[in-house]
């Protein structure tokens, strides 16, 4: 047993000399073997990003949706010149739920196309490509558009093509933002969904300006080139997912726990009114004024202008406001607001109340854009963020493509107010009361949806075991 244990201490005492000798030789073997395992550590984790990066990160979103948004928001104006007796396109004139679905089908294409690029993006570590693809296959569409002569070439090119491209160019930066956001998310998505306004503010007035200066056609070759050169920068703006963002682009398909949930079927079926009703004033503004009202096509342009300005200014405010009263409590509010100001303003009104409606609607519909990525990170958590924000949004692209188009329906095949003839008061009486009805199934549409987001508030309070006034 003696000699066992002399043994054994010969045996250490051997282990301990070599493993000096290592040390002293090697320069430390247990050190570097310890930074080994930091720089492996360190390498699982994605980095966090800088301050510097979050901010360059909005600005990028905001000059993302100044184009995306920009450009749904003003098809108002292409709307009036297709149907208009001055078209170029065949078929098209007077023909207002036709001429619409080509917007319906770019701006829900924009929207539904969620449900395969956010699998794109939760694929692909750098997600850069996906958006400069998109930027490209947009401005395709917009340029081959102004080389067609019929409608179903104008839903191939401004309706698919535009709408393919554009939801592989919004949601890379729409998916990934919120999730670098924590405390002021609610005013970070509102920074960049306030560029959806501004572009329409200054798309607006310039599109209307190549309108007439230069005709449909060049001018829609200059949108889309325009519209390929600055997307390049702002899609290299995007790098590999950080942290959070990793994780929030990780999960691409909702599972049926989460759809058997109540709160997730009501907010998808509020998702898809809201889309329907805020399509309509959106793409009929512009032929109201010029059809009932009797103003010309560019004070037309103005008044979209305008309502574009407001909202944009209002998605800032609801984003910093919602941070502080809450963002479920803001958006019930914005969304039955939205629904009063169109019975209350739109339907059955003279000038002095068309333009408080373009500007009140302006306000108050910009809540529900502006704070549904944030709900929807508070309502199911970073981790389920992508995989419900991508069906929610194909749930709105559904809602946009009938929205309009059966507005145009009610609406029926009429002539501009200030070209028709025979019996002029007659005629437009006829053309007043299709807008009340547009405006009356506007009107259901958006209360039906905060209804629909209304009781999504009270069951998700309910789930988390107790009512607390901000959320």
């Amino acid at each position: 047993m003696a000699s066992l244990t002399h043994g054994s201490g010969d045996v250490l005492s051997l282990r301990t000399i070599h493993s000096h000798a290592n040390q002293e030789n090697n320069g430390g073997d247990e050190d570097h073997s310890a930074r080994a395992i930091q720089r492996a550590e360190d390498e699982d984790v994605p980095p966090q990003p800088s301050q510097t990066y979050q901010c360059l990160l909005v600005f990028a979103g905001f000059m993302m949706t100044f184009h995306v948004i920009g450009i749904n928001s003003i098809y108002g104006l292409f709307q009036e010149f297709y149907t208009s007796p001055e078209t170029n396109i065949k078929g098209a004139e007077g023909q207002d739920a036709l001429v619409s679905l080509v917007g319906t089908i770019g701006s829900g294409l924009t929207w539904s196309g969620s449900i395969f690029v956010n699998p794109m993006i939760g694929r692909f570590d750098n997600v850069k490509l996906i958006s400069l693809s998109g930027a490209f296959i947009m401005s395709v569409g917009i340029v081959l558009a102004s080389f067609c002569a019929e409608l179903w070439q104008l839903y191939l090119t401004q309706g698919l093509l535009y709408g393919i491209g554009s939801s592989m160019y919004y949601f890379p930066i729409m998916s990934l933002t919120p999730a670098y956001f924590d405390r002021n998310r609610g005013a970070a998505m509102g920074i960049v969904l306030a560029g959806s306004g501004i572009g329409g503010l200054v798309l607006s007035p310039v599109f209307h300006i190549l309108l007439t200066r230069l005709g449909i056609r060049w001018a829609l070759r200059i949108l889309g080139m325009w519209n390929f050169v600055l997307g390049i920068p702002i899609s290299s703006v995007l790098t590999k997912k950080h942290g959070a963002a990793a994780s929030a682009a990780g999960r691409t398909r909702v599972s049926m726990a989460m759809i058997k949930r109540g709160t997730f079927i009501l907010q998808s079926l509020g998702a898809l009114l809201q889309a329907a009703g805020n399509m309509v004033p959106v793409y009929f503004l512009t032929t109201y004024s010029v059809s009932v009202l009797s103003y010309s096509s560019s004070t037309g342009s103005l008044l979209l202008a305008v309502n574009t300005a407001v909202n944009s200014a209002a998605r800032i405010g609801m984003g910093i406001l919602a941070d502080r009263v809450g963002r479920q409590n803001t958006m019930v509010l914005s969304v039955i607001l939205s629904g009063i100001a169109v019975f209350a303003l739109w339907y059955d009104s003279d000038r002095a109340r068309f333009l408080a409606f373009v500007v009140f609607y302006g306000i108050l519909a910009g809540g529900y854009n502006a704070l549904l990525p944030t709900t929807i990170t508070e309502l199911y958590g970073v981790q389920n963020y992508s995989s419900v924000n991508a069906f929610i949004y194909f749930i709105r692209g559904l809602g946009a493509l009938f929205g309009a188009p059966v507005a145009g329906l009610i609406l029926g095949s009429h002539q501009r107010g200030a070209r028709v003839t025979g019996n002029m008061a007659f005629n437009m009486g006829v053309l007043k009361n299709r807008y009340n009805e547009v405006a009356i199934f506007d009107g259901v549409l958006l209360l039906a949806a905060g209804a629909c987001v209304a009781y999504v508030r009270w069951l998700d309070a309910r789930d988390k075991g107790g009512w607390a006034w901000k959320a």
